[in-house]
């Protein structure tokens, strides 16, 4: 994996980003230089690799699915109006909104300019599936938005949103990868189910470290969804389990009648800790990680191919950030 992320960062740093107008591309260098583990395009490399592919042909979709997530976080900072990305001021509270929007959708359309570099016979299905999965990221993001004015909403809604929000793009590295290796189809269905249920674990997991999470390490404004009123799993589960004095709580500080954020946070967590949500949440997490675990075991490849996929996951499940 060292290696493969050696080769990622070695194509990153190579991205042409020192044109001009400087305050378009000045942004888009930051917010690649600002870090991430790169996840996603290792898991297109891994992908590839685990089926036999030319790794080297996966490189170009493997770096444009990063560069769009990348292109997700810029704009999703400015919709959660969060000031920090990686324990760094985000884009559009260094450079402003509308710049932030702007080098943003540069950043979109790099992306589909490396995601396309691949050989023509497989330009068609590559492209047809960065297509479908930008459009259903967008639902995703609707729907997030949407759930916060929303009286109620309900697991499995909050679990489909999350799915389409976080668990496709990494579903589609993966399936990247698999056709880039010419896998079968069925195998490149199994692939995309295992990143949707690895992505739907990383997203609660997210969430988690958003309330639980060490602050210095996470890189992020502590109880940041609480503040912007964010109906994650912890809070449908809290509004499912609480006593109707607690419902009435949450309910008010998630309509900002709490005007202090700390206050806000504080009182969240405590019901939060009383209800023992957090013990609740990573056993929820075990479970999505288990079903993605049954669709790798499903894929007949030699076992030795399938390692470097499982001690991904594993360190995605473990991780403190």
């Amino acid at each position: 994996m060292d290696q493969y992320l050696e080769m990622i960062s070695a194509h990153m740093e190579d991205i042409p980003l020192s044109g001009e107008p400087k305050n378009l591309y000045e942004p888009v260098a930051y917010s690649l230089e600002n870090g991430g583990k790169r996840i996603r395009p290792l898991m297109t490399l891994l992908a590839c690799d685990m089926f036999g592919g030319d790794v080297k042909a996966a490189i170009y979709p493997a770096i444009g699915m990063e560069l769009f997530h990348n292109f997700t976080l810029m704009h999703d900072d400015i919709m959660d109006n969060a000031p920090l990305r990686r324990n760094q001021p985000a884009v559009h509270a260094k450079w402003g909104i509308n710049t932030a929007i702007l080098s943003g959708d540069a950043l979109f359309a790099l992306a589909g300019k490396y995601v396309s570099n691949v050989p023509d016979r497989m330009l068609r299905p590559i492209f047809d599936l960065y297509h479908k999965t930008v459009i259903e990221v967008c639902e995703g993001q609707q729907y997030d938005m949407d759930f916060e004015s929303k009286e109620s909403v309900s697991t499995d809604e909050y679990i489909d949103m999350i799915r389409l929000k976080t668990a496709v793009l990494p579903a589609a590295c993966l399936k990247a990868g698999a056709i880039i290796a010419a896998a079968s189809v069925e195998d490149q269905e199994k692939i995309y189910r295992y990143g949707e249920f690895i992505g739907i674990a990383f997203q609660l997991r997210d969430d988690w470290l958003d309330v639980f999470g060490d602050a210095s390490l996470v890189g992020k404004q502590t109880g940041g969804d609480i503040i912007a009123n964010k109906k994650t799993w912890l809070y449908i589960q809290a509004m499912e389990m609480g006593n109707e004095r607690q419902r009435h709580t949450l309910t008010e500080a998630f309509n900002n009648m709490i005007s202090d954020n700390n206050e806000k946070v504080g009182v969240v967590k405590d019901i939060y800790d009383r209800l023992g949500i957090s013990d609740m949440a990573q056993e929820n997490m075990r479970t999505y990680y288990a079903r993605a675990f049954d669709h790798l075991e499903d894929i007949i490849v030699p076992e030795a191919r399938k390692v470097n996929l499982k001690e991904l996951a594993r360190g995605l499940f473990d991780r403190k950030k």
